[in-house]
């Protein structure tokens, strides 16, 4: 068993769209980011690459180059899983929080929790995503910004 953990954050700008867990949110800011910018979806994905010592996402799918450019994360959550397997590993679980002010994403979390199960090919009840306030402290608080963190726990094959 190995385990990874990871980390997101990205500001909140206007004209752009909100994914996070790779579902579209209502609300009238999204995330700046080289491709959907879906914090939460990153912080797993840096979770599995750690794990596996393979770095983080900014190495494998850089901001420098285009095709990455407005790409669906869950593409990029593909790839990584595929790395996991050829490296003859599985995702077992995670566990992961998105901090936020807003906009209040409890009527997505399941929606979240069972996209990216499919994508990470585990049964959603292996996949948790907790929702936190940042107490209006800081970018976060101030609802500048969105973060995330994961831990991922992936087993032989």
């Amino acid at each position: 068993m190995k385990v990874g953990l990871g980390f997101d954050i990205h500001p909140l700008v206007t004209n752009r769209k909100l994914i996070i867990g790779g579902v579209k949110i209502k609300y009238e800011k999204g995330l700046l980011g080289h491709s959907d910018a879906d914090v939460l979806t990153h912080a797993i994905m840096d979770a599995l690459l750690g794990a596996v010592a393979l770095g983080d996402i900014g190495r494998l799918f850089p901001a420098s180059d285009e095709k990455y450019k407005n790409i669906s994360s869950l593409i990029l959550l593909d790839k990584v899983v595929f790395l996991l397997k050829e490296r003859g590993f599985k995702v077992e679980n995670v566990d992961a929080i998105v901090i936020c002010q807003e906009p209040k994403l409890l009527p997505y979390l399941e929606n979240m929790t069972k996209n990216l199960a499919s994508h990470l090919k585990i049964d959603f009840k292996n996949i948790n995503v907790k929702v936190k306030s940042a107490e209006g402290i800081g970018n976060l608080g101030k609802g500048d910004a969105i973060s995330a963190l994961a831990v991922t726990m992936i087993s032989p094959l």
